[in-house]
């Protein structure tokens, strides 16, 4: 695609596309916002630095990630968890801006899931290349909440699946300022990110932001 479209997609009317019983993306919901959500962002990531973290397994994430709110996601050989404190500096993790709670819950809203509060947002950072494996977001303890996934920068393959891990995946494409919500009935639904491929956006640069609401119990 070439710049001139991807300017052109940025800039239209936000519009809503329906991708299951609870799933909704929310094509350019957060164009407007991109800005001042990048902003906020270099103040989080200041206190939190992304930082490539260990499986398990012991294999090292090609994504980088940083959490900002009550809780964060982290994994390492103990396992995958939501903890209060930043494991690197042993500190809190920074507090969720508001730019970033209040685009949530009215992208929530917008999907029909009203109420939505969330308490952690794990943010990933994508470099050409890195990758997602095919996953459920199933560490939160409570999935009575959506999880809201916003997209800033280059443009990604999101990979969305079924309740199994073998069941069928479609290929969906997010771009700048796409939000992805899924809940209710598709809360547990696979999904992982296909390999990022080389681009540039005006505003991120040559990789893709990616900020995931949830609401742990």
């Amino acid at each position: 695609m070439t710049g001139d479209l991807f300017e052109a997609q940025e800039e239209a009317e936000p519009w809503s596309e329906r991708l299951g019983p609870g799933t909704h993306l929310l094509h350019n919901f957060a164009g407007q916002e991109a800005a001042t959500l990048l902003t906020d962002l270099e103040a989080v990531v200041v206190a939190a630095p992304f930082r490539h973290m260990i499986t398990p397994g012991g294999f090292r994430m090609s994504v980088a990630m940083t959490n900002c709110g009550t809780l964060g996601w982290v994994t390492d050989r103990g396992g995958y968890r939501y903890d209060a404190i930043d494991p690197q500096p042993g500190c809190p993790w920074p507090s969720m801006p508001a730019s970033f709670s209040g685009l949530a819950q009215r992208a929530a809203a917008a999907a029909g899931f009203e109420a939505f509060e969330p308490n952690a947002c794990l943010i990933n950072r994508y470099a050409p290349g890195a990758r997602l494996s095919l996953h459920q977001d199933k560490d939160e303890g409570d999935f009575r909440a959506p999880i809201v996934s916003v997209s800033l920068g280059i443009p990604a393959l999101f990979l969305l699946g079924g309740s199994k891990r073998t069941d069928q995946t479609s290929r969906v494409v997010l771009t700048h300022g796409d939000v992805l919500v899924w809940g209710g009935p598709d809360r547990l639904r696979y999904h992982g990110v296909l390999r990022l491929k080389p681009g540039h956006h005006s505003l991120v640069g040559e990789c893709r932001i990616n900020l995931t609401f949830r609401r742990v119990a």
